[in-house]
């Protein structure tokens, strides 16, 4: 995998940037240009979510901020932006979340017991390769999930959904700056990578957003 795509696709997370993703992304950008409110990632992400629960690609922290259990007994934080680690560990402190740096195109080395759930919402589109590839992340996450436990999340779609102008102009903006990395990722393709690693898999696509999840047996 090309190390510097990957790093490129997370540079962008500055705390500056961070500062305003709540507001651009989850408010602007799902409901006008990728037309998937926010509230639908939110609803998977409150159904699905266990006590025992692995954040992947943490960006702001919203969905933990806002949608983690109070019966939630542990929480890691895994991502490869410190800037991202930092303020979103800040923000759910009373939880004592865990967090580590690392990049999961590569094996993740994590402590402790394995999770129940992990969530990896908007990073699939942010990582280099077409999604076949970009499949060896669900290889890796496996190894860290109990039997039974699931893995969900979302990701922005770049082939065989319908954009808007506006949105097929930010899509390319996004993909020509490093940002996005979704050219070629389609709804077979992450369906086919799911299956490889997981069972009773469920994708539903909203806009060009692939909601899914599966389970590991």
């Amino acid at each position: 995998m090309n190390k510097e795509a990957t790093i490129a696709g997370q540079a962008v997370y500055s705390k500056k940037v961070l500062s305003v993703y709540d507001f651009w992304v989850l408010g602007v950008s799902n409901n006008y240009f990728w037309k998937c409110p926010t509230k639908l990632i939110s609803a998977q992400f409150s159904m699905l979510v266990s006590p025992n629960h692995l954040d992947v690609g943490v960006g702001s922290g919203y969905y933990l901020k806002n949608f983690l259990p109070q019966t939630t007994k542990r929480i890691a934080l895994l991502d490869l932006n410190e800037n991202s680690l930092d303020a979103t560990s800040k923000a759910i402190s009373h939880f004592q979340p865990e967090v580590y740096c690392g990049d999961v195109l590569e094996p993740i080395e994590l402590s402790g017991e394995k999770f129940d759930s992990i969530s990896v919402n908007y990073l699939l589109h942010c990582l280099p390769g077409n999604l076949i590839e970009k499949g060896i992340m669900f290889k890796h996450l496996k190894s860290h999930l109990n039997q039974g436990g699931v893995v969900f999340g979302s990701t922005i779609l770049g082939k065989g959904t319908k954009l808007n102008v506006f949105a097929k102009k930010l899509m390319a903006v996004y993909n020509k700056k490093g940002i996005f990395s979704n050219h070629n990722d389609d709804l077979d393709s992450l369906v086919t990578s799911l299956n490889e690693h997981f069972t009773d898999v469920k994708v539903e696509v909203v806009g060009c957003v692939a909601l899914f999840s599966a389970k590991k047996i």
